[in-house]
This record gives C-alpha cells, structure tokens and sequence, in this order.
C-alpha cells in the first residue's frame, strides 16, 4: 500500500482551528490541541448562551409587566388571564415595551384585563 500523506488537509484542518482560537489566551491560541479544546467549550458555551439569553429576556418581561400591574392592583397571573379572556393577544415583549414608553395605554389594558376578569 502507498502512503499517504496528509499535508494539505491537514493543515487546513490545524490553520482553521487556530484562526478560530485567535485572541485567546497564551497557549489556548497558539497550541492545537489547547485551542481546540478551548475551541469545543467555547462554541458549547456560545450555543446554551443564546438558549438563555431567550429565557433571561422572557423573565425581564415579565418582571416589567408585573411591577405595572401592580401600581393598578392588579397581579401579573391574574393580568394576563384577564388579558386572555378578554382576546386581546400581545406577547410579554410588546406588554413590557408599552409598560415602559407608553404608560397611558398599559393602563387601558389592565383597565380590559379587570374587565376580562369579571366576564
């Protein structure tokens, strides 16, 4: 059998690994084998990042909302249930961003959520 040596791909392979693990620290940027490893936990860490950025943002909403309601008496639970039973779909992220910049209007959707309630 011939041999085979494997000398383009496999520096392509090592050079792509590498330039990926550029501006890490000391050997983790210069060594394969370190940058490699850095590299895995790095691209796994980055993956449940943007998993739990969804989850954090979802949580902030819901603390805005909540802090809303209540100036008006009104708990989150029973706001969006008040919210649902009176048909008026709008997301926790549209809800908080009207908490915020437009009170006025937050408040006439509570106002229907209350009203929801009694229904």
């Amino acid at each position: 059998m011939t041999r085979v040596k494997r000398g383009v791909i496999h520096t392509k392979k090592r050079k792509k690994i590498l330039r990926l693990a550029k501006g890490y620290r000391e050997g983790r940027s210069k060594l394969y084998t370190l940058a490699s490893e850095a590299l895995k936990k790095a691209l796994s860490a980055s993956y449940k990042g943007r998993k739990r950025r969804k989850r954090d943002f979802r949580r902030l909403w819901t603390i805005r909302i909540n802090a809303a309601t209540r100036k008006d008496g009104l708990p989150y639970s029973l706001f969006i249930k008040g919210l649902k039973k009176a048909n008026i779909n709008l997301n926790r992220k549209i809800l908080s961003e009207l908490a915020i910049n437009n009170p006025s209007e937050f408040q006439e959707l509570v106002k229907k959520a209350k009203k929801g309630l009694e229904e």
